[in-house]
């Protein structure tokens, strides 16, 4: 089966509109803490959190019945009416004076996020299935739309303001993304065709079968990984930048692009590699390395005292001399190990694995009577454990390019799957996925209060990544044990 006619250009439309799309849902993260920061609004953290966390779930929720809809009545009126529809709430936000409305027109122009369901389900129609692996890799290469409005938001934001000078220019700024999105929409309506799959003709009800099947949540269990915690550490990386390496927010903001960015682009390989060695192998490299990085990221940066290896007395008798380097016991030497500045400047080095000085501190003095297994000495540890910056930033952004090459494999199951119901079962588990970008944010705060370490968000990533592969292996040996005895009946008629 060949690629449909028109495809390419199709695919290039709805990628185009899904990255603008996703730099509007993502808009908030930047807006708000700008107006925070520069005290346009006295808002509290929780309601910051809330309004950053608005859109995301209403993306998120909205993606369901946008892929029924596309299923329905086709991609072409629904993207257009979207985008139409979240650019009123975008350019209301431009008269919001207060947290209400602020979280009403968010509310609003966070159905932007639903636009992933229904890009996905009218790209794959166009497509065979032999290509739909690598159509919906490129079009969820979309998700840098969140590095465009991390990366131009600010300097969009500090020009419309005059440097800051005149902060009520930032009601310009949803007023543009308002425009681009009705662009969006004029060109969307103007350049594309519309095409629906066999299962319009079918009810609600029938629509929604798929969604008794196991799979379906399995995959979004996974969805829920690569894709929702991928949105909540494009902002939470933010924030843990500047409190555990105290970087400034421009360079944070830059890091957290660095994880962002390339996470989206890579997805279109990962829907190559999805097509060529098949989505199952890559989804157990996927959830292999996931566990893996997300092991090592769990150290966090330390600095620990702690008892080492001292000097017992080997047999009772007197102290007769006491120096830097030994304690002599009735003739008998113990040489000690002085503390030394290897430790003195640690944060000027480059350190990769854990540093560590141990040195011994004399508690007896000359003339004292000591008795057999006494300490005499005590032993100290320093370990040192720097979690280098720029290793931080590499693997974070290797395991943000792994949950990219992931998304593009959950995505390239659901066509082999459910060929007919592509939208519906794509907007549930993109549903689940968007709701890990809400949720996991919340965890994580609770994570850091109960803990007090920043890195405790990577036990979350940890267990996450455990739970999806050993279901998944679960899932693949039942498969497996089921198969072998059709392969060996296969074979004895063959043989008969």
């Amino acid at each position: 089966m060949n690629t449909t006619q028109g495809a390419n250009k199709i695919l290039f439309i709805n990628t185009l509109a899904f990255t603008f799309c996703f730099a509007a849902w993502m808009l908030n993260g930047i807006l708000v803490t700008f107006l925070v920061d520069n005290q346009v609004f006295s808002w509290s953290a929780v309601e910051i959190g809330w309004l950053i966390g608005i859109p995301v779930l209403t993306g998120a929720i909205f993606r369901l019945p946008a892929g029924i809809l596309t299923d329905k009545l086709g991609g072409k009126p629904v993207f257009t009416g979207l985008l139409l529809l979240c650019a009123v709430p975008m350019f209301l936000l431009s008269y919001a004076d207060d947290f209400w409305a602020f979280a009403l027109c968010s509310l609003g122009f966070g159905i932007a996020g639903a636009s992933f369901a229904v890009g996905i389900a009218f790209s794959s129609i166009w497509f065979p299935k032999e290509k739909q692996g690598v159509a919906l890799g490129i079009f969820g290469a979309g998700n840098a739309g969140a590095a465009i409005t991390t990366l131009v938001g600010p300097k969009l934001l500090n020009f419309l303001t005059d440097n800051k000078t005149n902060l009520d220019g930032w009601r310009d700024m949803p007023r543009i993304y308002a425009a681009v999105l009705v662009l969006m929409a004029v060109i969307f309506f103007v350049t594309t065709k519309n095409k629906k799959p066999a299962s319009s003709t079918k009810n609600i009800k029938g629509m929604l079968a798929p969604l008794k099947s196991v799979r379906v949540w399995r995959f979004g269990l996974y969805y829920f990984l690569v894709f929702g915690c991928f949105v909540a550490f494009a902002g939470w990386l933010v924030p843990y930048y500047t409190n555990v390496y105290a970087l400034d927010l421009v360079t944070a903001g830059i890091l957290a692009s660095c994880f962002s960015l390339p996470s989206g682009i890579i997805r279109a390989f990962g829907g190559w590699l999805s097509d060529r060695v098949g989505a199952r192998k890559v989804m157990y490299w996927v959830l292999g390395s996931s566990l893996i990085f997300s092991a090592i990221l769990i150290v966090p940066k330390m600095d620990i005292y702690a008892a080492g290896k001292g000097i017992m007395a080997k047999s009772s008798g007197t102290v007769t001399d006491v120096t830097a380097n030994y304690i002599e016991v009735e003739g008998v030497k113990y040489p000690v190990i002085a503390k030394t500045d290897k430790l003195a400047n640690l944060n000027e080095g480059f350190h990769v694995f854990p540093v560590k000085e141990s040195w011994q501190e004399v508690v007896v003095k000359k003339g004292d009577v000591v008795k057999k297994k006494q300490l005499i000495a005590k032993g100290n540890t320093h370990i040192y454990f720097q979690a280098n910056l720029w290793i931080f930033a590499i693997v974070a952004i290797i395991i943000g390019s792994i949950w990219g090459i992931g998304k593009a494999a959950v995505y390239k199951h659901i066509p082999d799957y459910f060929p007919e119901e592509v939208g519906v079962v794509g907007g549930m588990v993109g549903v689940l996925g968007g709701l890990g970008g809400f949720f996991c944010p919340i965890i994580f705060g609770y994570l850091l209060e109960g803990t007090g370490l920043w890195s405790s968000c990577w036990i979350l990533m940890l267990a996450l990544s455990a739970v999806c592969l050993i279901w998944m292996h679960r899932v693949v040996q039942k498969m497996a044990d089921k198969a072998t005895p059709n392969l060996v009946n296969k074979f004895e008629k063959e043989q008969g």
